[in-house]
């Protein structure tokens, strides 16, 4: 599982070095696309595969069906862990999520998301409000049973 959040620099080549807890899940390619909030997703295999299953299932002359293709699909890139544990960003999705020279790891379970700085600030700001969550939330139904 991808938990937790990470701060990683940038080398000249838009590389980041993969947290320990997170290089057990990318031995394998893996599958870096848009996220929705100018973020970027990354997924193993078995991930991008599950979502692929379900977006095939969708009707391709639903205009909103094709727009989540070309958003997802037609962003994809396909990757790789380097020998030393670097995993490298391609430059039209860093351009999307406006990253430059470091990016922030999000876990999310079965991927992990890449955050510039500047707008996961934004976003955690959104995160933090007790007010608006309890009301944004209520009607998820989270029990641990």
């Amino acid at each position: 599982m991808f938990l937790g959040k990470y701060f990683c620099g940038l080398d000249s080549e838009y590389r980041f070095l993969a947290p320990d807890g997170y290089k057990k899940y990318l031995k394998d390619n893996v599958y870096i696309t848009q996220g929705f909030d100018h973020n970027l997703w990354v997924l193993t295999d078995e991930a991008f595969q599950e979502i692929y299953k379900k977006l095939g299932n969708l009707n391709i002359t639903d205009p909103l069906a094709r727009l989540l293709f070309r958003l997802i699909l037609g962003a994809a890139a396909e990757s790789g862990l380097t020998n030393q544990g670097y995993l490298r960003i391609p430059d039209d999705l860093r351009e999307y999520a406006e990253i430059d020279g470091e990016v922030l790891l999000v876990g999310q379970g079965d991927y992990f998301e890449i955050w510039s700085p500047k707008l996961w600030a934004e976003q955690e700001a959104e995160l933090r409000s007790m007010e608006i969550n309890t009301e944004r939330f209520s009607t998820f139904e989270i029990t641990t049973r």
